[in-house]
């Protein structure tokens, strides 16, 4: 959210010229700004396909009374668009973008297109995995069986070296969550039996 201005600054500081938008998943905070920032600097903007639509309508996520909050505090419907150039990328899709190659990981439950993407030993968990826990899965859309799934199938395989930058909160470590977040480590027992 808001984050238009602190980007610009640090283009402008480092000479940079954004190329590409990778969205791990649809949600209003994860979003918002991507449209305005795609716009001015005619990039490209990445989403599963099961979160485009929240592109256009990222409040169909987050209930009918944040739509009526913002719009008390605004004083007007809020209005979004998607960016101009926005390309759909599924699971086990590569994404070469800037001289690295970004593998899609589809991992639904916080959102049904929710993604982590991983290149070299890092992954962006988005709202899949935090620092000692994982992202909601009450709000319209999520869903806390394709949660547990995508943690299963997604998260737990891999390598302890990973280290993982999640949508909020600190940096992590595949290692330290593997023994210090309660989902996992009741994922990992329930599937020794």
């Amino acid at each position: 959210m808001d984050a238009v201005a602190g980007v610009t600054e640090l283009i402008m500081g480092h000479r940079l010229k954004p190329i590409a938008v990778m969205l791990t998943h649809g949600h209003l905070d994860h979003m918002c700004s991507v449209t305005p920032l795609c716009r001015s600097y005619d990039s490209t903007c990445w989403v599963h396909p099961d979160d485009r639509v929240l592109l256009s309508d990222p409040l169909r996520a987050m209930g009918a009374e944040v739509r009526l909050i913002l719009q008390c505090l605004t004083g007007q419907p809020a209005v979004f668009t998607e960016p101009d150039d926005v390309r759909e990328l599924t699971d086990g899709v590569d994404v070469a973008v800037a001289g690295l190659t970004f593998h899609a990981l589809h991992a639904p439950g916080h959102t049904p297109g929710s993604t982590m993407f991983e290149t070299a030993s890092v992954v962006f968990s988005g709202d899949v995995l935090f620092a000692g826990s994982i992202g909601r899965t009450d709000l319209p859309g999520g869903s806390l069986p394709d949660m547990l799934k995508s943690l299963r199938t997604k998260v737990l395989p891999l390598p302890d070296t990973v280290a993982v930058l999640p949508g909020h909160g600190p940096q992590t470590t595949m290692a330290r969550e593997r023994v210090g977040n309660p989902y996992l480590q009741n994922l990992a027992e329930l599937s020794k039996e």
